[in-house]
C-alpha cells in the first residue's frame, strides 16, 4: 500500500476535496492533428466560458504550493498548461490569454526547439513568452520515453541517465529564462516508480496525462491533468470535467503504472474517505473495455481490475463518483504502461 494522503491524527483533519482541474492543451490550431488539437475557436470559448462562469486561473506553481502546504483549493479554480512548444501557442494561444489576463505554463523539450522542428517555436520566442508572463517548464531533454531503458543499460544507469536529462533541461531552461519550477510534465504521460523517487530526491513535482481534478490526495510526483483536444475539444465535454472534484484517495496498491512480467490485468485496490460518497454510485471504466462496477471489500475499500489483458501501451483505470453535497462528480485515473508480450516497446 502506498499512503495517498492522511486524514491526519487520528482523523482530526479533513481536506477539501474541491481540488483544481489543471487543462493540458498542445496544439491551438485547425490545421494540425485533431487528436492534438483545439481549434482557436474552440480555445477563445473555453476561455470566454470560463469568465462567464466564474471561474478563478491561477497559476500552476501556485496549485502545487497549494498542494504541498495542503491548503484549502477553492470550487471552480482552473491552471493551463501546454506541452511541447508548438509555433501555435506562440501566434495564437497566447495573445488570447493574455487578453484574458490568464497565467499559464508550458512545457517544453529543448533538442526539438534547438533543432527547429516542424511547426516548434523558436527559442528566441519562447524567452519572448517567458518575458510576457509564460511560466517554462521541464518536459525533458528530447521528449523521450524516460521509462524506457537503453539496450544492456541496467537500473542504476537507466535512472543516472534520466536524472541527468530531467537536470540538463532544468539547467537550460533556468539559464534562458530565469525560471526553475522544478515541475516535469512526463513525456507521453509516462511515469514509474523509480523514476518518482528520483524526482522527489530532487525536489520535483510532475504531472501525467491521466484525468481527474488535482489536490491533497494526489500524489505530487503523479498529478493529474484533463487533456483537451481531438473528441474532448468541445465545450460540453470540457464544462463536465471542469467541475470535477479530487477523489479522496487515501491509500491505493498498486500505484506504479509500468506493468512486468506478463501482469497485464492488475488489480487495482483503492481505500477512500467515503465522507461524501455513496459507495452504490461508485462506477469505473477501463479503457478500452468499458464500465465495470467496483468489487466492494469493506465500507471503503474497493478492487477493480480488467477482464482482458491491457493491450501493449499506455491504459487506465478512471473511476467517478458523484458528490453527496455538491455539484459534481469526483474523479480518480490510474495510469498503466505495459511493453508487448516479448518485452519490446511498441513503436511511436
Amino acid at each position: 500500500m502506498v499512503k495517498r494522503a492522511l486524514l491526519a491524527l487520528i482523523g482530526l483533519i479533513t481536506f477539501s476535496a474541491h481540488g483544481v482541474v489543471i487543462l493540458q492543451y498542445h496544439h491551438v490550431s485547425e490545421t494540425t492533428p485533431a487528436a492534438t488539437s483545439v481549434t482557436p475557436a474552440q480555445f477563445r470559448e473555453q476561455m470566454q466560458f470560463l469568465v462567464d462562469d466564474g471561474f478563478k486561473v491561477i497559476p500552476l506553481s501556485q496549485v502545487v504550493e497549494a498542494i504541498k502546504q495542503k491548503q484549502d483549493l477553492s470550487a471552480k479554480t482552473v491552471a493551463i498548461t501546454f506541452d511541447d512548444g508548438y509555433r501555435s501557442i506562440a501566434t495564437t494561444a497566447h495573445p488570447i490569454l493574455k487578453e484574458f489576463g490568464f497565467p499559464y505554463t508550458l512545457f517544453v523539450a529543448i533538442e526539438p526547439i534547438k533543432q527547429k522542428f516542424t511547426e516548434m517555436m523558436s527559442w528566441d520566442e519562447l524567452v519572448k513568452l517567458a518575458k510576457e508572463g509564460a511560466d517554462i517548464a521541464n518536459h525533458s531533454w528530447a521528449h523521450e520515453h524516460l521509462i524506457r531503458k537503453l539496450s544492456n543499460e541496467s537500473q542504476a544507469q537507466w535512472i543516472a541517465r534520466i536524472k541527468t536529462n530531467i537536470l540538463d533541461t532544468e539547467k537550460a531552461i533556468l539559464d534562458a529564462t530565469g525560471h526553475n519550477f522544478k515541475m516535469l510534465a512526463y513525456p507521453y504521460g509516462e511515469y514509474n516508480q523509480a523514476l518518482q523517487d528520483m524526482l522527489t530526491a530532487n525536489g520535483f513535482v510532475a504531472f501525467g496525462q491521466q484525468s481527474g481534478a488535482a489536490g491533497p490526495y494526489s500524489p505530487l510526483t503523479a498529478l493529474p491533468r484533463f487533456p483537451v483536444a481531438g473528441q474532448y475539444a468541445d465545450l460540453k465535454s470540457l464544462k463536465a470535467k471542469l467541475y470535477s472534484l479530487n477523489m479522496p484517495v487515501i491509500t491505493q496498491s498498486p500505484s506504479d503504472p509500468e506493468l512486468t512480467g506478463g501482469h497485464w490485468r492488475p488489480e487495482l485496490k483503492v481505500t477512500l474517505d467515503m465522507s461524501d460518497i455513496s459507495a452504490k454510485k461508485v462506477m469505473c471504466y477501463i479503457q478500452g473495455q468499458g464500465s465495470k462496477k467496483p468489487t466492494w471489500h469493506s465500507e471503503n475499500e474497493f478492487s477493480i481490475q480488467a477482464d482482458l489483458a491491457l493491450p501493449a501501451g499506455r491504459s487506465r483505470y478512471n473511476c467517478t463518483a458523484p458528490s453527496n453535497a455538491r455539484n459534481g462528480y469526483y474523479w480518480f485515473s490510474q495510469p498503466w504502461v505495459r511493453p508487448k508480450d516479448d518485452g519490446s516497446w511498441i513503436k511511436e
